[in-house]
């Protein structure tokens, strides 16, 4: 079998797996767990996290059993560094599957009723857990930034759909995204809990990012210096490595300040609070502005884009001033402006990948099929060996 088929029978056998887990594991629950413990929503958090447990497991199982990194072959840091992107990875993978399917058994909650619901609730739970075992071992086995980029949507739109829903607040939008998370309720935890996983979430993608850009450009020197080509056909990026550390930075930032937001709830902490959500708004402005410069690479429509969104969000910014807008749709515009935006942003380093990779397999054939290569060439004397940050057999 080839390398799709493979991960398509390891998915179906992991969705059998998850499926019996999700189903001894609700049952099981229901049967023993206090009164206290079989409070509706309490209920759902337990199947969410026992749907997430199965999915970051089968994603674990599936992306280090095709590793060749996690063993001394080429010294400590190596399986150090796997480990750690393991972790983030499942990191992401756990906020997003426990968030989508919170807000997803709400909304059947809500179609069926509650009394009815309950009594599928162990059968709904080892189906989504089933499914969720069957899409994380395929997506294991066949990881790329696109995959990653993808998920950051799901989990913040559930998270904070989620939250709205369940707020005792009816009237929290009059004011700011602040208030809805300013309380000790569930739907304030949650709203917070979000944010945090969120930031979580973009200075791991942005570490990803990072690293693909610093290969990408490693790669081409190299190759500039192997080819002996023309030094001004702009292979040799000026400042690289001051230019991408602004731009790590600055991602970092950002990411920091959602953290910060959820973190620190307005009532107790209104400085830090207010310094977070404030501060978000001029990264952004910053990032955006200084894109260009920070990542050239980068297709000039992401550019334009970039300063687009920095511009819609200044006009509804000043048409708030004037009283014709509210402070709730302003915030809501920048997160969304900004997770579009970082979306876009990691698609765009997905392509450079693909498209890096795409060369070096160019390269390696044209090399192979040289006289002088008489067939027994190596990927390294085309420039390197195909990397990845995300494969899984890396």
């Amino acid at each position: 079998m080839g390398r799709h088929q493979r991960a398509e029978t390891a998915g179906i056998v992991s969705f059998v797996l998850c499926a019996a887990v999700g189903a001894v594991g609700m049952n099981l629950y229901m049967d023993v767990a206090p009164a206290i413990w079989q409070v509706t929503q309490r209920r759902f958090m337990v199947c969410s996290g026992i749907v997430a447990a199965c999915g970051v497991v089968s994603f674990i199982v599936g992306y280090a059993s095709q590793s060749r990194s996690l063993n001394l072959e080429h010294g400590w840091f190596a399986p150090v560094r796997r480990v750690f992107e393991i972790t983030a990875l499942s990191a992401v993978y756990a906020s997003t599957i426990f968030l989508s399917t919170f807000a997803l058994l709400g909304v059947m909650n809500d179609m069926m009723g509650n009394a009815m619901f309950s009594g599928y609730l162990s059968s709904v739970c080892a189906g989504v857990a089933g499914v969720m075992g069957y899409m994380t071992m395929v997506q294991a086995e066949m990881m790329s930034a696109k995959t990653i980029a993808a998920l950051l949507p799901f989990f913040v739109i559930a998270g904070v759909a989620t939250a709205g829903l369940t707020t005792d607040d009816p009237y929290w939008y009059h004011n700011n995204f602040s208030q809805l998370g300013d309380r000790t309720t569930f739907a304030a935890r949650m709203f917070n809990s979000t944010l945090m996983m969120a930031g979580v979430c973009v200075i791991i993608v942005s570490y990803f990012a990072i690293s693909e850009l610093l290969t990408t450009e490693r790669l081409l020197r190299a190759w500039h210096d192997h080819t002996r080509e023309d030094p001004n056909r702009g292979y040799d990026i000026p400042h690289f490595m001051l230019r991408i550390g602004v731009l790590a930075f600055l991602l970092t930032l950002s990411g920091l300040a959602f953290i910060g937001i959820g973190a620190f709830r307005y009532t107790p902490h209104n400085l830090m609070h207010n310094v977070c959500a404030k501060g978000l708004p001029f990264v952004m402005l910053v990032l955006f502005l200084l894109l260009p410069w920070l990542a050239p690479r980068l297709s000039k429509a992401t550019m334009v884009i970039s300063d687009l969104a920095a511009l819609v969000c200044a006009a509804f910014w000043a048409n708030m001033m004037l009283g014709n807008n509210t402070l709730t749709n302003v915030e809501a515009l920048a997160g969304l402006s900004f997770l579009g935006w970082f979306i876009m942003f990691s698609r765009q380093i997905a392509a450079i990948e693909a498209d890096r990779v795409s060369m070096q397999l160019a390269r390696l054939q044209a090399h192979l099929d040289t006289p002088s290569g008489g067939g027994t060439g190596t990927a390294s004397d085309a420039g390197g060996g195909l990397e990845s940050r995300l494969a899984s057999d890396r």
